[in-house]
Parts: C-alpha cells; sequence; structure tokens
C-alpha cells in the first residue's frame, strides 16, 4: 500500500515548521521576529497566517511537531534486538554524538534550547513540552523494565524514578554543555546513566 501523498497546503505548512525550526533552535523563540521567519521560508505575511492564527500558535505548533518527531526517532531507533541496556546508553550516546546527522541530539533539541524561555511566555507552549518530556520519561521507564527482565539492567529502585532522574541529568548536562561549549557534561553524564542501570549489581 503507498502512502498517502501530502496535500499541497500540508507540505506548505511542514515547510514552514521545518524550516523555521532550525532558526528558533539558534535564536530562541522571542529572539526571531515574524518577518525573519517569511523571509527564512520565503513566504509572504498572509500565507503564514493562513496556517497560524498568532506567533505563539505557530509555536505551538512547532513544538508539537517536535515532540511528535521525536517519538517517531524513538521507534525507529528502539526497533533493534539489542539489550534495553544498550538501547538506553545508545540513546544517551545520541545526545553526545550522532553519525548520521550534523549535530547531536543535545544540540538539536528545542526543549533543552526553549524551556526556560517559553516557560514564563506561554503556557500552552510549556504544557506542550512538560507533556512531551512526560512521554519521553515513561518510554525510557518501559526500556529500563524489559532491562530488568531481560537482565541487562540491574538498577533496584524503581523504572519511573531512574527515568526521572536519569532525564534530568542530561537535561541538566545538555544546559551545561552549551554553556561551557564542551560536551564534558555530557560524557560525565553518560557514566552516571552506565553507573545508575547497573547499579544493583553485587
Amino acid at each position: 500500500m503507498e502512502p498517502t501523498p501530502i496535500k499541497k497546503s500540508e507540505a506548505k505548512r511542514l515547510h514552514i515548521l521545518n524550516t523555521s525550526s532550525d532558526l528558533i533552535l539558534h535564536k530562541g523563540f522571542s529572539g526571531v521576529g515574524l518577518q525573519e521567519i517569511l523571509q527564512s521560508c520565503e513566504i509572504p505575511k498572509g500565507s503564514f497566517y493562513h496556517y497560524f492564527k498568532s506567533k505563539e500558535s505557530f509555536g505551538c505548533e512547532l513544538v508539537q511537531y517536535y515532540v511528535d518527531n521525536y517519538q517517531r526517532r524513538l521507534d525507529e531507533l528502539w526497533r533493534s534486538d539489542q539489550s534495553a541496556y544498550e538501547k538506553l546508553i545508545g540513546y544517551f550516546n545520541l545526545w553526545i554524538e550522532d553519525p548520521d546527522a550534523p549535530c547531536s541530539w543535545a544540540d538539536s533539541c528545542l526543549i533543552v534550547k526553549l524551556a526556560a524561555e517559553v516557560a514564563d511566555l506561554s503556557e500552552d507552549m510549556r504544557a506542550i513540552m512538560s507533556n512531551g518530556v512526560d512521554k519521553v520519561i515513561q518510554r525510557i521507564a518501559e526500556v529500563i523494565v524489559l532491562g530488568k527482565q531481560d537482565g541487562s539492567i540491574q538498577a533496584e529502585t524503581d523504572a519511573l524514578t531512574v527515568a526521572q532522574v536519569t532525564y534530568q541529568m542530561w537535561m541538566g548536562a545538555a544546559l551545561l554543555s552549551k554553556l561551557q561549549k564542551d560536551k564534558t557534561p555530557l560524557h560525565q553524564a553518560l557514566k552516571a546513566t552506565a553507573f545508575l542501570l547497573k547499579s544493583g549489581q553485587s
């Protein structure tokens, strides 16, 4: 069965989201004006407002688009025969370097970039990001449960707590890495993650 072709209007909307994503990733949401978005996407103002009611509405759709794509990337990444431990370590390694992309998952993460800025700026955008983070943490917890079952993970603490602590650690490491322009915090987080996942070993 062939995939349903994307309608022209939907293709244009996705073009705007894709093109402006890199712009906002580098300059932040407040730091990018509407005119800059229009120029980067090569569209008139009327076309923008045809797809998005306001800049905040655009921001909500952009973040949701990112969250949905992130889930699909996890689906592809974890669709393998690796052990649960190998899946998680492989995932977090991509936060440091992605050999198939121009930058790492940490460097390309809109949540890392926008969380502090948008939390007080837009309740709707904050809620979408928070929900997206909760989904990622839940999926990490599910992999940890599988790891306890297949014996590759020995963490004695409950899976959800380990997932929450691990994700929080990586978010902090990603922010420090940006601040210091040094990947050392990410490498330290990787070592700490391995320790957490194997902490039940005698």
